[in-house]
């Protein structure tokens, strides 16, 4: 088969196994979004330990745990574009066919490709519309926002971190900036990248248990007192000011 004609293909490999090839593909962006909040890290995963059907990404700018019983489906997909530039990724779906989460090779097409040369797959259908969700306001007192302006203000180390059914993605380090912009709380760092929507948490659950003898975890819950999977760890002297 030849691989450069499909734009889309359905690989023909357990998610582990096209999970194998992480470490061959450059510079990438795990991407994945839960609740209102996309967890990115971006850059070469330096290593992928495979135990079983458990699969770690790991590295300087990659720190993520995968259970690859939940995955069903990887999709391998040439037709995303940023302007001139190609950003072929692998969208890894759930048992329901949800993408679950997305490896983007930020290199371009020719190193990604040379990364998957060993994986085959078969055409796969186009992929399916996805709706806009339609941008609300930022109102000055979003309780999102609250844990990364304490940390970033008081300057001390911190980790975020998105979990889902089959996934665990986290940034640890010290926020610079934290950016509302289109709707959206943006933590922004060369290696990480939060986009948390407005409105999507209510208000943050503390507990204790989790981050060590000196640590709390603030937990997102949206308005209807749900967990969106967003958790964030630091000193509690710091985060524990504030609910």
């Amino acid at each position: 088969m030849n691989q450069q004609r499909l734009q889309r293909e359905r690989l023909l490999h357990h998610a582990a196994d096209v999970l194998e090839a992480a470490g061959r593909l450059g510079r990438v962006m795990l991407t994945t979004s839960r609740g209102g909040a996309t967890h990115e890290r971006i850059g070469p995963v330096e290593r992928v330990e495979r135990s079983g059907r458990a699969v770690r990404l790991a590295g300087a700018a990659h720190d993520a745990d995968i259970d690859t019983a939940a995955l069903g489906t990887v999709i391998l997909d040439r037709s995303g574009r940023m302007k001139d530039k190609v950003l072929p990724r692998l969208d890894f779906q759930a048992k329901d066919g949800a993408v679950l989460f997305s490896l983007v090779g930020l290199d371009g097409l020719e190193p990604f490709d040379a990364g998957v040369a060993e994986l085959r797959g078969m055409a796969a259908e186009a992929a399916e519309h996805v709706e806009v969700v339609e941008r609300a306001d930022l109102a000055e007192d979003d309780p999102g926002s609250l844990p990364f302006e304490v940390a970033r203000c008081a300057g001390v180390p911190v980790t975020i971190e998105l979990r889902r059914d089959g996934l665990r993605q986290a940034w640890s380090g010290t926020i610079e900036a934290v950016k509302p912009a289109m709707g959206f709380i943006n933590v922004m760092q060369p290696d990480f990248h939060l986009h948390l929507r407005a409105g999507a948490v209510g208000r943050w659950r503390m507990r204790a248990d989790r981050a060590g003898p000196a640590g709390v975890e603030l937990l997102a819950e949206n308005a209807r007192g749900e967990l969106i999977g967003l958790a964030v760890r630091g000193p509690a002297a710091v985060l524990a000011r504030r609910d």
